[in-house]
């Protein structure tokens, strides 16, 4: 008798399942075949990684980037990717305040990740980073060159973007370390970074940002940042024609705020041929739009 009942309770529940309450039924519903975005959404924004789709065969490298950041050995995917709560007076909550939303409201960076704005300006923003560029100084903060003034990673970023300035990450050993986060490659990308510069790894987190288009550079044995004495008031350039190939090395120009110039021998980490596809199209998931819009 008891499970006669309980299967008519769960026949009559489910049978309306799709219908919703009244205030669910009062929705306005979009037609059409794909999703409308809403532009005033905090939560959910049309992201911009899809902005470019076209692939090329040959790789022109960047001229005169400027560092965004300066990094240490074992920085990991969470000193990386926006992560938590974040503060008012933060990039994204400056961002939140700006669009109307009260503090109370704000959430946190996991429950808003489908507003791409509010991800990239938490990226690199994890309070315990260490950017060399400012010793003694924790947070997502960096010098904007060529004048040295302190400001917040994404505020320097879009300052660069503003003047169409390339921009490099340079880190040490065991770059991107730790579980995989899919918006440290996504925010990376998005502030700008042409390619990250590091002395080795993390196996999953070069594969993502190889996935999301941003080139991995790897200091030759005995090379680092230390060793070259950079200070992230220099200038890189990487002047390159024609195709990549997994593992090709390439020649990195270095201009120091002196004018002196010099060059350092690196890796490309594209490992493989189907990497090297990925990167040229602008990532992996707009390679399979390609091959879908050619279908």
């Amino acid at each position: 008798m008891v499970a006669l009942v309980k299967a008519e309770m769960f026949h009559k529940e489910y049978a309306e399942v799709f219908s919703g309450d009244a205030d669910w039924r009062k929705l306005p519903i979009p037609e059409g075949l794909t999703y409308q975005w809403q532009p005033d959404s905090t939560y959910i924004r049309r992201p911009s990684f899809f902005d470019r789709l076209e692939a090329t065969t040959d790789y022109h490298g960047f001229s005169r980037a400027r560092v965004l950041a300066l990094l240490g050995d074992s920085i990991t995917t969470d000193h990386i990717s926006p992560a938590g709560a974040f503060q008012a007076d933060s990039p994204a909550g400056r961002y939140l305040i700006e669009q109307g939303v009260a503090e109370r409201d704000f959430n946190s960076y996991g429950s808003r990740r489908g507003n791409h704005q509010l991800m990239k300006r938490g990226t690199f923003a994890n309070i315990r980073l260490r950017n060399k560029m400012l010793p003694g100084v924790e947070g997502g903060f960096t010098k904007l060159q060529p004048d040295g003034e302190q400001m917040s990673i994404y505020s320097a970023a879009e300052a660069y973007a503003s003047k169409q300035v390339p921009l490099l990450i340079i880190a040490g050993k065991e770059y991107g370390t730790g579980s995989s986060r899919d918006w440290a490659a996504k925010g990376t990308k998005l502030l700008g970074v042409k390619a990250v510069l590091a002395e080795s790894y993390e196996r999953i987190h070069r594969s993502n940002l190889v996935g999301m288009g941003v080139l991995p550079l790897q200091f030759l044995t005995g090379d680092s940042a230390a060793a070259l004495q950079l200070d992230g008031s220099e200038q890189f350039s990487l002047k390159h024609s024609g195709a990549l190939r997994p593992k090709k090395g390439l020649t990195l120009q270095i201009e120091r705020a002196d004018g002196r110039c010099e060059t350092v021998a690196v890796t490309c980490r594209l490992d493989t041929d189907e990497e090297v596809a990925y990167f040229q199209s602008g990532g992996i998931l707009n390679l399979v739009l390609l091959k879908l819009m050619a279908d």
